[in-house]
């Protein structure tokens, strides 16, 4: 039986269960204050996924006009490879490009072959190489954009919005 997942909008109240969903995620993984700002700071938005009673992940996202800015994008170990990364994806863009936004940026590690693969094949393209970006341990980060545009028919992430 395929996995269900529920996505719906993240809450400040939810801010303990990502941190916990962060710290199995990253090296240097951001703090429950952290979450509880960022889901209150203006222009700043999210995502969560469920599968059953557990968070399974999130996407957070902050726009500005025409361009946003994927913050962060975890997934918890046990739902890797299960198109939870998808889902949420689907449901930030769809929602990022209803609301005017036309260019989405990111940072991702060099080493994270498996989110740049990832990104990649959702029509992300190198913009830039920001070094000694990331610490915990220190490395660059791989500066990636999409161009969002309501007439691509051949959009990866159609029908992915969970």
């Amino acid at each position: 039986m395929a996995d269900q997942f529920i996505i719906r909008a993240a809450r400040s109240e939810d801010a303990s269960a990502l941190r916990d969903t962060e710290a199995l995620s990253f090296s240097d993984p951001w703090s429950e204050a952290d979450f509880g700002q960022l889901l209150s700071a203006p222009g700043v938005e999210g995502w969560i996924s469920w599968a059953g009673k557990r968070l399974s992940g999130y996407l957070l996202v902050r726009s500005a006009g025409e361009e946003a800015e994927i913050l962060n994008l975890a997934v918890a170990p046990e739902f890797r490879r299960r198109r939870v990364a998808l889902g949420l994806l689907g449901r930030g863009l769809d929602t990022l490009l209803a609301r005017g936004v036309h260019d989405v940026f990111l940072e991702v590690r060099r080493s994270n072959r498996a989110a740049r693969a990832l990104y990649h094949r959702l029509g992300f393209t190198l913009a830039g190489v920001r070094r000694g970006y990331y610490r915990k341990p220190l490395e660059d980060a791989m500066v990636l954009r999409r161009r969002l545009d309501s007439s691509d028919e051949n959009d990866p992430l159609e029908g992915q919005t969970g």
